[in-house]
């Protein structure tokens, strides 16, 4: 048996091909939108996909299951549990608990695990060249290594109203019923790592067993003593913000995303041609670091600081449901900005037309910034607070302004920015800052394509907590 784990270290995401040797057949479970690398592995072993699956309508990536479909012809197999208002919106066959998939020597078995999401399902594998019993678990996001898949990100991102109490007791039922009936030494792989914003608390470990959770896990205690009511208040305290752009990615898995196929190559710009584009509408991508783009961008560019969390920034300064406009993104090389392009199209920002090695000849304008010394002189002077025409906002996490800000600064997540423009005074010059000053450039050069008058803090809130 095969089954190898392709890790995405931007958005902490996993997702896995299980193949049977003998047969020469795959599945893949949980495919990410940029497909090749599936086809890249199969091709090296010699194998065909077959099936492709996912746990459940996800909300932090835009699925390749239709993708990888249309370019292999393999079998689509969702989740057909949960209820109506769960229902995948494309022809698939519908997967309920306890149904099987046979690749010759192996059977993957559905497992209706609801709590993350109503229609999750978990994979149990069975190698039955090898055991007459499941060795393997593909849990989503029901089970990570040390914690648990939040149950509050309907409400967080999807519309909802409530569902994290329902949801917080289908994961323990969940637990209970289907995890906990495991041998200990079932393997359990997750579908997410250290940084997703899917849970509060997930370990950097790429697996892990049943027995380990059932041991050492901060749940176990609550599940040993039939606690579910200490289970839940746990469970929701301290759940991270969630991204805004995860409304859009929930919406368009349920529907079904839009097939890219074979994806043309980017076109090289020089300075003369990517002045002609942006004059067309089209946008630059910064991707240099923070200082530098302090120091002078192209008015109206997007910011996206670290080459290692475009998919994520990306995610939170553009809108393809509201904004059209081309990319041009500034690259070292060609395959750097195909690289690019690849992170972007996993979070449906498909814009990503063309690229430049070099910002020499362009309109370069330092961004407006002050220094901590200065804010405090200014804040000290009454010259900033809600009565007045310049405000605070922390871009960080709600955990993180609780724990320490600027007096009276409101708090708006980085990720959140773009999407709840209507949260922030339009009419006042905004300084904003969130703890190193890498979200906030992204956000901050968001706001002002958006119209905003923004003023940065120089190195955030570590630089005002030095002070």
């Amino acid at each position: 048996m095969l089954l190898e784990r392709i890790y995405d270290e931007d958005l902490a995401q996993a997702s896995y091909v299980i193949g049977c040797q003998a047969m020469g057949e795959a599945i893949v479970v949980d495919p990410r939108r940029d497909v090749q690398v599936y086809l890249d592995l199969a091709a090296r072993h010699g194998m065909t996909i077959t099936h492709v699956t996912e746990t459940h309508i996800h909300a932090d990536f835009l699925s390749g299951t239709r993708e990888l479909a249309a370019r292999t012809g393999a079998q689509i197999h969702v989740s057909g549990e949960g209820g109506e208002d769960w229902s995948y919106g494309f022809d698939a066959h519908l997967l309920h608990d306890r149904d099987e998939i046979a690749l010759g020597n192996i059977t993957v078995t559905a497992r209706h695990t609801p709590g993350h999401t109503p229609e999750h399902l978990s994979f149990l594998v069975q190698d039955g060249a090898f055991a007459d019993e499941p060795g393997y678990l593909l849990t989503g996001d029901f089970v990570f290594a040390g914690d648990l898949g939040r149950p509050d990100l309907l409400d967080e991102a999807a519309g909802g109203v409530d569902t994290r109490f329902e949801g917080a007791t289908q994961l323990f039922a969940s637990l209970m019923d289907v995890f906990l009936t495991l041998p200990d030494h079932v393997q359990v792989y997750p579908g997410h790592g250290a940084g997703s914003a899917c849970g509060k608390a997930l370990g950097a470990l790429p697996a892990t067993t049943v027995g380990y959770e059932r041991r050492h896990a901060w749940w176990a205690t609550h599940l040993e003593n039939d606690d579910e009511q200490g289970f839940i208040d746990e469970l929701l305290d301290g759940q991270p913000d969630a991204h805004a752009y995860f409304a859009r990615m929930k919406r368009q898995n349920k529907q079904g995303p839009a097939i890219l196929g074979e994806l043309p190559e980017l076109a090289e710009l020089d300075a003369a041609a990517v002045l002609e584009r942006l004059d067309a509408g089209a946008v630059l991508a910064d991707t240099r670091g923070v200082d530098e783009i302090l120091a002078g961008t192209v008015p109206g560019a997007l910011a996206l600081p670290s080459r290692g969390k475009v998919a994520t920034h990306v995610g939170w300064a553009y809108d393809p449901e509201s904004d059209d406009a081309d990319i041009v993104l500034l690259a070292d090389d060609r395959e750097d900005a195909e690289t690019m392009r690849e992170h972007m199209i996993r979070v449906g920002v498909d814009a990503a037309a063309a690229y430049t090695v070099t910002l020499e000849g362009l309109p370069l304008e330092p961004v407006p910034t002050v220094d901590a010394e200065e804010l405090a002189r200014r804040l000290e002077a009454g010259q900033i607070g809600a009565e007045q025409d310049t405000v605070l906002v922390d871009v960080r996490n709600r955990t993180e302004h609780a724990e320490g800000t600027i007096a009276d600064a409101q708090q708006l997540n980085a990720g959140k920015v773009l999407f709840h423009q209507d949260e922030l005074p339009r009419e006042k010059t905004l300084v904003t800052f969130c703890q190193s000053g890498l979200r906030n450039v992204v956000a901050a050069q968001a706001l002002r394509r958006a119209g905003f008058d923004v003023i940065e803090l120089e190195g955030s809130y570590a630089a005002w907590a030095a002070r």
